[in-house]
């Protein structure tokens, strides 16, 4: 079980911001992260081959510079291979992995790798920013959450209210190439942020956060919608 967070200390063991634990929640020595990261780790997510894509608000990894993002080799090291350049320029909240290997990633930056992307952009397998994706002005907020569908459009949440200055509020489907899906019709939508989402094996959608309403409709903290 990889583990990210606030914490500096696992079990009386210092382990900054993020650890690896035996199936049992033991800790896991011979996952080496050297001085790990030297700010808060909100997302992580496992590729396929076994490394790990981190992303947070920290500005370096076992005094590394990466800002916001790395990748680390499975045993806890800094994969050098991945590089993104100067990174974001804010913290990244979530994470998503396409079948492709490419990586979405959400939060509250506004330019990566120097160049302008607001809340939302997708990273090539080394790192670099995909041109391909373009959010345009993207999100007016901060993206929490992120879920990619199996068609590989995705599902986003968070504290915005438009997207590429199109009502909508906390919560949005884009198209695969990051324009915004104009057939996901949520109305009105949440009344609040949405600070998670789950795509369910039939194909509809959870969202959860403070939300009391959902188009209208009493819903506390928690609904579930159709693909639509």
């Amino acid at each position: 079980i990889i583990i990210g967070g606030q914490f500096t200390i696992y079990n009386g063991i210092a382990r900054n911001r993020i650890a690896r634990l035996n199936a049992g929640g033991a800790f896991d020595s011979t996952f080496n992260i050297g001085s790990g990261a030297n700010n808060t780790i909100y997302t992580t997510n496992i590729q396929p081959d076994g490394k790990i894509i981190i992303g947070g608000s920290f500005t370096s990894y076992d005094g590394i510079t990466r800002n916001c993002i790395a990748r680390l080799n499975t045993d806890g090291t800094l994969d050098g291979t991945f590089n993104p350049g100067t990174g974001a320029n804010n913290t990244i909240y979530t994470n998503s992995i396409q079948s492709d290997g490419k990586i979405i990633i959400g939060g509250d930056f506004t330019t990566y790798n120097g160049i302008a992307r607001n809340r939302i952009a997708r990273l090539n397998a080394d790192g670099s920013l995909d041109a391909t994706f373009n959010p345009s002005t993207g999100a007016n907020n901060v993206i929490k959450t992120l879920a990619l569908q199996n068609d590989e459009r995705i599902i986003i949440g968070g504290q915005f209210t438009s997207y590429n200055g199109i009502t909508k509020n906390y919560t949005a489907r884009l198209n695969t190439n990051g324009s915004l899906d104009a057939t996901f019709n949520l109305g009105s939508g949440a009344n609040s942020y949405i600070n998670t989402t789950a795509i369910q094996s039939d194909g509809k959608i959870v969202i959860g956060g403070s939300l009391t309403t959902y188009n209208g409709t009493v819903r506390n903290l928690i609904a579930p919608l159709n693909d639509d």
